[in-house]
């Protein structure tokens, strides 16, 4: 009888001390935007949570969105917009630790074009590159065509990804100007491929196109996910968070040094300025303000009139209930 209750014990603990499985779909994993989530894998801080990520890269916001919808994955990296997009069709999604507090989005021309596009308005009838059609860059340039004056259906959309395909389909002349984030921005515009037309990779440029602090790159999941499991999303929190203030104070160099080969797109020196350049688009706390959760909500309501018609609930969009749990260590 004793070597039952010993053996049960051990198999209780043993399930204790498993490791809790998450699938985690992503918009890309190699765009800087979403650099943070791999600083926490690649330093091992998921597995110190006793958490299994399981990452799937699905190239795009929009794929990533999609998936979690259709229940192949549990929590998305991806923009934050999405939660309030997804309220105004009966959605009910929340997004809990804030890693990007700058889009870190560009809209740029090819500059073979620059001449013929000088400014957003010039787009209409041109072909304009996306991550992918309903994308956080997708929404950004609709939010641009409108404010200046043009309806989204002016320009033909076309889905590029992320990287080196963004930056093949401008090379290629796949698309008249482009709208994603880094590290294809760089690359281009140091080939001279481009000419940026709108760009919120710092505070002063997000400040000019939006106005302000803008939540970009979350965590986000549906609220019964949320609800079913509060220990695995604080462990996820706690990981992030962790990765967060490793990044606050660090070189482009000592990032670049735990990164794979790959994410320098061929070119280290490169991809350095690149992190030069967008480090202060992270969240240094994980925490969402009380007030700038109202400018993504602005940017969809241009374009979107099912944003614009519903009554959006902003605080049904995000918490901060898991990052004001995070040990202070």
């Amino acid at each position: 009888m004793k070597r039952w209750v010993v053996l049960l014990l051990a198999l209780v603990a043993a399930f204790g001390l498993a490791q809790k499985r998450v699938v985690l779909g992503v918009g890309g994993k190699t765009a800087v935007v979403y650099l943070p989530l791999t600083v926490v894998e690649r330093l091992g801080y998921f597995k110190e949570e006793g958490l299994d990520v399981v990452i799937q890269d699905l190239g795009a916001g929009a794929r990533a969105l999609q998936a979690l919808i259709g229940g192949s994955v549990e929590v998305v990296m991806g923009f934050y917009d999405h939660t309030i997009q997804m309220q105004a069709q009966g959605r009910d999604l929340v997004a809990f630790v804030q890693v990007g507090r700058y889009p870190a989005l560009v809209l740029a021309v090819r500059s073979d074009l620059a001449d013929q596009v000088r400014s957003v308005a010039d787009l209409k009838g041109r072909k304009v590159g996306v991550t992918a059609p309903g994308s956080s860059s997708h929404f950004f340039l609709n939010y641009l065509l409108v404010k200046n004056g043009l309806k989204p259906t002016d320009v033909s959309v076309i889905g590029v990804s992320v990287g080196a395909q963004a930056v093949a389909a401008v090379q290629n002349r796949q698309v008249d100007a482009l709208s994603n984030v880094e590290p294809a921005i760089t690359l281009l515009e140091e080939r001279g491929l481009i000419k940026v037309l709108a760009d919120t990779r710092s505070t002063k440029g997000t400040r000019e196109v939006l106005g302000g602090e803008y939540p970009a790159a979350v965590l986000y999941t549906t609220r019964a996910w949320l609800e079913r499991n509060p220990d695995t999303a604080q462990r996820l929190v706690n990981a992030m968070v962790r990765g967060l203030r490793w990044m606050q104070g660090k070189s482009p160099e000592e990032i670049a040094a735990i990164l794979p080969e790959e994410y320098f797109l061929g070119d280290r020196a490169l991809y350095l300025k690149v992190l030069r350049n967008s480090l202060e688009s992270f969240s240094p706390t994980g925490r969402f303000s009380d007030t700038a959760p109202l400018r993504p909500l602005t940017v969809l309501s241009a374009f979107d009139p099912n944003v614009s018609r519903a009554p959006i609930d902003l605080k049904r969009t995000y918490t901060n209930a898991f990052v004001d749990q995070v040990p202070k260590r």
